[in-house]
């Protein structure tokens, strides 16, 4: 099974990467991901002009989600020129380094000219820069002056126009997009001291993980359709081989994974790359190429079929599905009973039966 990806020059053994963040936060760190995790390519911490001051406590974390306020590296410009890029390099096996930057087209005159002999692509951070197409024009455009490299703006939450970024960078000069940065600003309450923590100095956080993979998965969809010519790597909510592969789907080349690792283990990149080919061929796919070509279809359907169906053999008779069930159409008599006029197809039971059960009837288009 082949589960190499290609683009933009770039040539990766999988599809999978480390997002910038603490887990890439200086050489040994990139060298483990590189080397015994076994990533497709390595993505550095994000490196600024100035070294970041970051408070403490600064990362929480929940069952399906991240939150944060730790910022960009902690070390200065200086310590990754002289000492943690060039001992990478020296003891790297070769994958691709991408090294992340930001923020501001002043940020960028300064670090890309003392980066690019280390860099085989830059991603470009904009989460501080705000929503001015215009500003994020002019820096894309400083950027691909200073380097040949392929680069890679990624994109925030925060921005209201994901098409209209995605054609700003495009005409500029940009390869692609990373989509998406984490989403906020976020907060967290500690109700029994009335105290906001893991926040920064106006209290908030961002957060990331499995909860917004489908935010992340709209955005990366929301761009390819609107620019097919940008290259995108796909962020936020990776936690699986299934996660990698409708990534794929929606029009990411690659894919980046850090709160995953960081709530469940940072192993959990070599499980995902091991359960790749196997993942793939469950689902038909004869390689990450064939899932990158193979694209999605929509059928919208606006008649409604019959209620959905029970499969008595599966059915625990758990009652979920009566007691979630916004429309009241659901009663137990040992197994759900469906009252077809209240029903309105909605599909939600369907989707919560934790024994999958249940049978949606699709309706005529």
């Amino acid at each position: 099974m082949d589960i190499s990806t290609k683009f933009d020059g770039l040539v990766l053994e999988n599809p999978l990467m480390p997002a910038a963040g603490p887990v890439v936060g200086d050489a040994e760190k990139m060298l483990w991901l590189e080397k015994v995790a076994g990533c497709g390519a390595i993505v550095a911490k994000t490196i600024s002009t100035k070294d970041a001051h970051i408070p403490h406590p600064c990362i929480y974390g929940d069952r399906d989600y991240i939150m944060n306020c730790e910022l960009w590296t902690e070390y200065s410009k200086e310590k990754w020129i002289n000492e943690f890029l060039p001992f990478y390099k020296k003891n790297s096996i070769g994958k691709p380094l991408i090294i992340s930057v930001g923020y501001t087209k002043e940020d960028m005159e300064v670090l890309i000219p003392l980066l690019d002999k280390f860099a085989d692509a830059f991603e470009v951070s904009t989460h501080y820069v705000g929503n001015d197409l215009n500003q994020l024009g002019e820096t894309v455009a400083t950027i691909r002056r200073l380097t040949k490299k392929p680069f890679y703006m990624k994109i925030s939450a925060h921005m209201p126009d994901p098409e209209g970024f995605a054609h700003t960078i495009k005409v500029n000069g940009a390869n692609g997009v990373v989509a998406v940065n984490s989403l906020g600003p976020s907060m967290k309450i500690d109700i029994a001291n009335r105290e906001i923590i893991y926040g920064n100095a106006k209290g908030f956080a961002w957060t990331s993980g499995p909860y917004i993979k489908n935010i992340a998965l709209a955005t990366v969809y929301t761009i390819k359709k609107a620019e097919p010519s940008l290259t995108v790597i796909g962020v936020g909510g990776i936690a699986s081989a299934s996660d990698v592969i409708e990534f794929l789907l929606a029009g990411a080349s690659a894919v980046q994974m850090l709160s995953a690792a960081m709530l469940r283990g940072k192993e959990l990149y070599a499980k995902i790359i091991a359960d790749l080919p196997a993942t793939l061929e469950k689902y038909g796919f004869k390689s990450v190429e064939d899932v990158i070509k193979t694209g999605l279809h929509q059928e919208l359907r606006y008649e409604m079929g019959e209620a959905p169906t029970v499969d008595a053999t599966k059915c625990s008779k758990c009652g979920t599905c009566a007691r979630i069930c916004p429309y009241f159409a659901i009663e137990m008599d040992g197994t759900p009973k469906f009252n077809s006029e209240k029903c309105f197809r909605c599909g939600l039971c369907v989707s919560k039966c934790p024994v999958k059960a249940l049978t949606y009837h699709k309706g005529a288009k």
